[in-house]
Order: C-alpha cells, then structure tokens, then sequence
C-alpha cells in the first residue's frame, strides 16, 4: 500500500476476508470476519513500531496526533478509513480502528445469495430508484448501510447526473457521471474545514439530478430535505439508526443541529412531504445483514407520522448447531400509493412482488 507501514497489521490489510481492524494497546489486535469479532495473535514488537505505524497513517493526512490533539479522523491510501485515539483519552494506550475499504463489487444478486434481501424486495428498491423515489437507508453500524447504497445507486439511468457528499469517499458508483464532493475536517490551526452541510447547498447549484449523502449525521439533513422537497426527486442517503420509527427520531434531532427555531411539527412536515421510502437494514447475532424493514411514509396523523410497513424479514428461531438466524422475508401486502402515479410515467409494475 505504497509508502505506508503499517507493520503487523499489513498481512492484516491483505486478508480480503476481513473487514475490520481495531487495535488495543500493543498486545490485542481484533478483526471482524463475517460479521464476527475475533481476536488474533498478532502484536506490536513494541511501542516504538507501534508509534511509527500511527506516523506512518497520519503524515500523509496533513495532521497531527499528540496530546493536544489526541483523536484523529482519516482516510488511509486505499480508501479505508481509519481512526486513531492516543494518550490521555486512550487509557490503555493507543487504540486504530480501520474500517477496511472493499474493492469487490458487490451486486443485488450477491446480497440475494447470502439472505440479505428477497428478489421481490430487490424488484421493488430498483423500482423506487428507477422511478425517483426519495429513499433514506436505515441501520446500525457495520449493517450494510454504505454497501445497500452502492447497490441501490447503480438502477440509476446513466445519463442522469449524480453528485454524492461523503465524510470519507466510500462510494463506488458504476455511472461514469459522477461529480465526487467530501467533506474537510479543520486542519491543525482549527481552521478551513468544509463540513458536509455546506457541500449539500453547494450541491444543488451543480445541476445535480441526484444528490447521493454517504451519511446524514447532522445539520446536512436540513438542506437535504429541502432538496428533496424542491425537485430533486430520487435522492438516497444513510441515517444511523436502528429502526424506520428510531430513524424518524434522528432525523428531527440532526434537524434541529442546523441551528433554526423550527418548530416540531414543521420539521415532521418536512421529513413527511419529503421522503418516500425508508429502508432498514439489521446485524444479526450470527453476523449476517438483512433488510428487516422497508416501510413508506404515508403522511401524518396529528403530529405523528406515519409510517406503512410493505416487507418486512420474520425471525423464527435460531438453528442450533450453525447459530444460523433463521427466518423468512415476506409481503406485508400493503400496496405502495405511489404506484398509480408510476402507471402516469408508463413505468410497468409486477404487482405479484407485494404477494
């Protein structure tokens, strides 16, 4: 990987099998497999290489890592991202976290293979995106949240243009139009960071035709639903959360991080007016990912808003030698409201995916 050492974590690095790297002091060096957490043999000799691997990851980012500024933020050469807390935050010596960066492309038919969605449901996502519905993606961390958005973003008509916003560059569209903006955290001074919320705004003087965020985290949310309210139909982004309604809730509060005196009802008003689809993904206990959930906003009831359940995975048991979940994904049967407006745009409809 270049120039950067990495040290006992580099055969780590070359495992295509792992998906995650975190590190404890010298002697505990974790990595996730499957969906599992396991602990392996490898140690720093010492905290001198320990030391130079931390050197190694940050100089090339511009930044520094010492007791003034003990918690750092990055990318690493192939796209992984990577953290790093040091003394005095880290009480047990230096922790690096490296979310490894995928370079298999995952496709539907991979996701369908492994359990992770049924083939109506992947009819009906390509559906929504094919016929610009707004859809946000649900889920926990290391659920597939980036992973679903990837996938979901290649139904996307290639001579659409497509702008996405990233915190760090995870997303690997297939379209060739693809205008790539990320976010700056400040540099050592404090100073000229570009958060994600002012590239959303910027965004939409770029003639997008989708505006794609990697990840809403905080005030962003509120220029993105505006733009999905003002004509850009067909947005996707991800929101951290570990149900449709638990969504819903974090999205008021990133709403209010903006900074306006909204009211509580304008903001569901919004949200209601604004997204038409929320999909949400869940890690189960043997480490697979599902789709558990995918639900329309159907309006509001007072102050509350709606939502209308279309599928949705039953859980059955758990098999007792594999620790396998068992379960099964089924129709809700609730039609979709947005589908007599579909049969307008001469987009055809399979109805037998809600049987």
């Amino acid at each position: 990987m270049s120039d950067l050492f990495l040290g006992p974590l580099d055969a780590l690095m070359a495992d295509e099998e792992i998906s995650d790297i975190v590190t404890i002091g010298l002697d505990k060096v974790y990595v996730e497999i499957k969906g599992k957490l396991r602990k392996t043999d490898v140690k720093f000799a010492s905290r001198e290489e320990l030391d130079r691997v931390i050197d190694s990851i940050v100089k090339p980012l511009g930044k520094n890592v010492d007791y003034k500024t003990p918690l750092l933020d990055g990318r690493l050469p192939d796209g992984s991202r990577v953290n790093i807390a040091i003394e005095p935050v880290a009480i047990d010596g230096p922790l690096i976290s490296i979310r490894k960066f995928s370079k298999k492309m995952f496709d539907m038919e991979d996701l369908i293979s492994v359990g992770s969605l049924s083939r109506q449901m992947l009819e009906f996502i390509k559906l929504c995106v094919v016929s610009r519905q707004n859809i946000i993606i649900s889920g926990g961390t290391g659920s597939g949240k980036t992973s679903l958005l990837n996938i979901a973003s290649s139904f996307i008509p290639e001579m659409e243009r497509i702008v996405t916003i990233e915190d760090a560059a995870e997303l690997q569209l297939r379209q060739e139009h693809v205008a790539r903006l990320e976010s700056r955290p400040p540099d050592i001074k404090g100073q000229n960071a570009v958060p994600a919320r002012r590239l959303v705004i910027n965004a939409l003087r770029m003639r997008p035709d989708r505006i794609i965020v990697g990840e809403c985290r905080g005030g962003e949310a509120l220029d993105m639903l505006q733009a999905m309210n003002t004509g850009h139909d067909g947005s996707l982004t991800t929101v951290h959360s570990n149900s449709p309604r638990d969504c819903l809730k974090r999205l008021d509060v990133m709403v209010l991080m903006a900074g306006l005196d909204l009211p509580m009802r304008a903001i569901r008003e919004q949200v209601s007016s604004a997204i038409n689809l929320i999909i949400q993904l869940s890690r189960f206990s043997d480490g697979s990912r599902k789709i558990t959930d995918i639900s329309q906003i159907t309006g509001m009831e007072g102050d509350i808003i709606t939502l209308s359940p279309i599928f949705e995975f039953k859980q059955t048991g758990i098999a007792q030698i594999t620790g396998k979940v068992l379960g099964e994904f089924k129709a809700t049967g609730t039609i979709p409201t947005f589908l007599e407006e579909l049969k307008t745009k001469s987009i055809n409809v399979d109805m037998r995916i809600f049987e």
